[in-house]
């Protein structure tokens, strides 16, 4: 019995400890985008600036002075995917 619950609890262990690795993966673009930019912006805000990635990190710090929380590593994932998906060598998407 006692093997029983050493075994189910070591389980359990190996359960949590692959979701605190889960959540603690760092958050897709989107997410962020989502999370950060969509509480004040609609997706006109990124969707017509048509900036590089310099621009874009450049506009993420100005939103930090405003009260954007952003971490460093963040905003170099946002700049790189909005100079990326919505830059000035990106089609417009027509509405």
């Amino acid at each position: 019995m006692l093997v029983m619950l050493g075994v189910a609890g070591h389980a359990l262990a190996q359960s949590a400890a692959a979701e605190s690795i889960a959540s603690s993966a760092a958050p897709s673009p989107k997410d962020l985008l989502q999370r950060n930019c969509a509480q004040c912006h609609n997706d006109a805000m990124w969707r017509d600036q048509r900036q590089d990635a310099k621009a874009w990190e450049a506009t993420l710090y100005r939103m930090m002075g405003r009260g954007a929380v952003w971490s460093g590593d963040d905003i170099v994932t946002m700049a790189t995917f909005l100079g990326t998906e919505f830059g000035p060598q990106v089609p417009k998407i027509k509405r």
